[in-house]
C-alpha cells in the first residue's frame, strides 16, 4: 500500500500547533508563576488569560500545554489548568536529584574548564554580586539561570545539560518563595562553586554544587529544608593534587 500523503491544509495545522505566539504567551504566563502572580494549585483559566493578555484562547491553550510539558502547570480533564504544586515527599524527590545532577555539572566543570569560558562566569558572578533583596524578581532569576547556564558550558555535556535544564524548571516554583530572601546568600555560594572549578577541585565542586541545590530548597523563614533531605557537609578547601 501506497505510504498516505499529507495534505498542505493538514500539513498547515501541524506546524501551527506551537506557534511563536502560544511561545511568547507560555513565556508570560511562566514569567508570572515564578515571580509569584500565580501561586501554586491556582487555576488558570483560558479566558481571563486570554482578555488580560490581549490573544485569543487558541494560543492561552497551547501555552498551558507547553508548560504543562515543562513541569509547571498541570492539566487536568473538567478542571482545566493549574500551577503545579508538590507535595512534600515530591519536592524532596525534585530536590535530591536536582542537586544530585547539579553536582555533577560542577564536577565536569572543573575538569573541563578553559580561560574564555572562565571569563564568561567571572563576569556573571561579578554582575550577580550588585543584586539584592530589592532587586525585581524577574531579574534575580534571570541572573540566577545566566550563571547555571554558562556553568553547564563549561561542564559541556548536553545528555546532562538537557536533564539538569528540566529539573530546574520543575524546581523553579519550589524555589521561587525564597529566591528573594535568599539572594546574596545564593551569590555567595555561586562565587564558592566558581572558585573550585577555577582550581580545578573537581569534589569540593561538586559538594558545593549539590548543598547550594538543598539550601535553595530551604524555607527562609522556618530554617527548614523539606522533610528527609539531608544537606551534605563541605571540608574545607583543600589544594588540588600535583
Amino acid at each position: 500500500m501506497a505510504n498516505r500523503i499529507r495534505s498542505p491544509r493538514s500539513a498547515a495545522k501541524l506546524g501551527a500547533r506551537h506557534s511563536p505566539l502560544a511561545q511568547l504567551v507560555a513565556g508570560e504566563i511562566r514569567e508570572r508563576i515564578l515571580a509569584g502572580r500565580f501561586t501554586p494549585g491556582e487555576r488558570l483559566a483560558e479566558v481571563p488569560l486570554s482578555e488580560e493578555l490581549g490573544v485569543s484562547r487558541m494560543p492561552v491553550r497551547e501555552a498551558l500545554r507547553l508548560l504543562c510539558a515543562e513541569g509547571i502547570v498541570n492539566l487536568e480533564p473538567r478542571r482545566g489548568a493549574s500551577v503545579a504544586s508538590y507535595s512534600p515527599e515530591q519536592v524532596q524527590e525534585l530536590v535530591e536529584v536536582r542537586a544530585t545532577l547539579e553536582g555533577l555539572n560542577a564536577r565536569l566543570a572543573a575538569r573541563r574548564h578553559d580561560p574564555a569560558q572562565i571569563a564568561k562566569l567571572e563576569k556573571i558572578v561579578a554582575d550577580g554580586s550588585r543584586i539584592n533583596e530589592r532587586t525585581e524578581l524577574a531579574v534575580i532569576q534571570a541572573n540566577n539561570a545566566r550563571f547555571h547556564e554558562a556553568l553547564e558550558e563549561v561542564a559541556a555535556n548536553t545528555v546532562l545539560s538537557g536533564m539538569v535544564r528540566s529539573l530546574r524548571d520543575r524546581t523553579a516554583i519550589i524555589f521561587a518563595r525564597q529566591s528573594r530572601a535568599r539572594t546574596r546568600e545564593n551569590w555567595r555560594e555561586h562565587e564558592a562553586i566558581l572558585r573550585a572549578v577555577i582550581a580545578g577541585d573537581a569534589e569540593l565542586a561538586g559538594i558545593l554544587a549539590t548543598r547550594h541545590v538543598h539550601n535553595a530548597a530551604r524555607m527562609p523563614e522556618l530554617g527548614e529544608v523539606p522533610a528527609g533531605v539531608a544537606t551534605p557537609e563541605v571540608n574545607a578547601p583543600r589544594k588540588r593534587a600535583a
